[in-house]
């Protein structure tokens, strides 16, 4: 935590390594399988040092996704950052606010953000911010859920087929308020975002399909008795053995398998650059 970030460049691990196994032997499945394609996701990118996490929680994403500990963490839960200095995924992790990052103009080479800004309710500001820490052209790379996220849930699907529109407004606005989003936006309005806050988008791709994403979905229901189990006892997994998770791993597999773009999947990767001028 008193480590300074390093200025020299450093490659992210392109090998394949078993991210399923890495997030189901301390998360919630369905948790879980989300992580694991999102974190198998950034191993195709090389990302310039010094390197941001906005958002970064408690550093379990950050040490299952990259081989070496990223440069620095920012977080406002004292709780969750305190977990990630212990854990040692990043060189030096800060207490602060996305927007007002104690960082000079064009500090940083690159930034990610993974499933953050969506919980942001003034995300243009975060955006504005991250632009101002980055060097002309440093690369951001962020995922969210996107305009798909709620039309792709089950049960409102079922209430809506049966003429229950109401209820399935309902439960659309429930499961949006137990996720904690502000922002559930087609690629449309974050390109607009961006734009205005001094970004180029280079690409992006929806992934997580509609039913790998009712997996998601029923988790939240069927994954209570792992909540029960990290109130009491600090930990959602009791026994985190292969052999006791094999058939929840046979379960999620196939969805983890599948292609990285999904055209109707739920959630979205952003891969941009800040502009040069």
């Amino acid at each position: 935590m008193t480590t300074e970030p390093s200025n020299h460049q450093e490659k992210e691990p392109l090998e394949e390594n078993d991210f399923l196994w890495e997030q189901l032997r301390d998360l919630p499945y369905f948790r879980a399988l989300l992580r694991a394609v999102e974190a198998r996701s950034y191993q195709q990118f090389e990302f310039p040092a010094p390197l941001l996490d906005m958002g970064c929680g408690d550093g379990h994403f950050a040490a299952a996704a990259f081989k070496r500990p990223i440069d620095v963490g920012i977080d406002p839960w004292y709780g969750p950052l305190r977990q990630a200095a212990r854990r040692g995924s990043y060189r030096m992790v800060v207490y602060g606010f996305g927007n007002w990052l104690p960082f000079p103009d064009g500090y940083f080479g690159g930034c990610i953000s993974n499933s953050v800004l969506e919980h942001i309710p003034d995300v243009d500001a975060v955006l504005k911010e991250i632009a101002r820490v980055l060097k002309p052209g440093g690369l951001f790379i962020f995922c969210v859920p996107n305009h798909q996220f709620l039309g792709n849930l089950s049960v409102s699907s079922f209430l809506d087929r049966i003429r229950l529109r109401f209820l399935g407004d309902a439960y659309r606005r429930f499961f949006n308020w137990i996720s904690r989003h502000h922002h559930c936006d087609a690629p449309e309005v974050w390109q607009n975002r961006l734009s205005k806050a001094g970004f180029q988008v280079e690409r992006w791709w929806h992934y997580f399909s509609p039913e790998a994403f009712h997996v998601l979905e029923w988790g939240h229901y069927l994954g209570l008795p792992a909540l029960a189990s990290h109130f009491l006892l600090g930990r959602w997994i009791l026994s985190p053995t292969k052999w006791n998770l094999a058939i929840t791993r046979a379960i999620v597999q196939r969805f983890y398998d599948e292609l990285p773009e999904q055209p109707q999947g739920s959630y979205t990767f952003y891969v941009t650059r800040r502009n040069t001028v």
